[in-house]
């Protein structure tokens, strides 16, 4: 993931999408061998802080693991771009939903005020399905300050690796029925979309919808995906 990588994204198709549906696919994020050596680092467990077995939590079947410090370069490279060029997106949405929430236009100023307000450990992770794993609806929210937009890149490919295992994101609209957006993504693709809430402009003015977001059942094989969570953890 390089700056001219990052410039050449449709950025105004990009902020559309997310404004009007809480989601986007940014295509091309990782090449297909970053992928596949960012996938075989799951065994290292030296890379890693945590692991969590999502049965034992009820957060469906599967595992994650938390980086450990520092980050893979890749990783890292995709969390300080990605930021820089998503924190006018998340001040804009703040400001509409009438929050006094604004964001620093730099990755480590913002990890400062995490650290600041008690969240230290590192929040990016790589999720491991195998087939009959799921992953819950859920909101990856890890203390009081959040970055309201998050990022997971699929590592694997589609139909070769993998069958089933789809991204799941349910929106739930004040006096109305949940709706469901379904993110198609290829291997190396990321999909941008919102951690908890995102403002919708409605006849009387701007008003919030919650959102959580999940993965349905892996029907065969292995699908493996990174996630690039920009708030600290406490």
């Amino acid at each position: 993931m390089t700056e001219p990588t990052l410039h050449a994204l449709d950025w105004p198709r990009i902020e559309r999408d997310l404004d009007a549906y809480g989601a986007a696919v940014a295509p091309n994020l990782l090449a297909p061998d970053a992928c596949r050596a960012l996938a075989a680092l799951y065994p290292d467990d030296q890379s890693f802080r945590s692991t969590v077995v999502m049965a034992r939590h009820g957060f469906g079947r599967g595992e994650y693991k938390y980086f450990a410090e520092p980050l893979p370069a890749v990783v890292g490279a995709l969390r300080q771009t990605l930021y820089r060029r998503l924190a006018p997106v998340a001040d804009r949405w703040s400001a509409a939903m009438g929050r006094a929430d604004r964001f620093p236009a730099d990755l480590d100023a913002f990890r400062a005020l995490c650290r600041a307000a008690g969240q230290g450990k590192p929040t990016p992770l790589l999720l491991r399905y195998r087939a009959g794993d799921y992953n819950c609806l859920h909101q990856d929210v890890y203390g009081a300050l959040v970055f309201p937009l998050q990022v997971a890149v699929l590592l694997s490919a589609p139909g070769r690796d993998f069958s089933g295992g789809a991204f799941v994101l349910t929106e739930q609209r004040p006096r109305m029925q949940s709706r469901v957006e379904v993110v198609e993504l290829g291997q190396g693709d990321g999909v941008i979309f919102a951690v908890r809430e995102r403002p919708v402009e409605g006849t009387r003015g701007v008003y919030r919808v919650a959102l959580r977001h999940g993965v349905s059942r892996i029907r065969s094989g292995e699908r493996y995906t990174v996630g690039i969570i920009f708030h600290d953890a406490a």
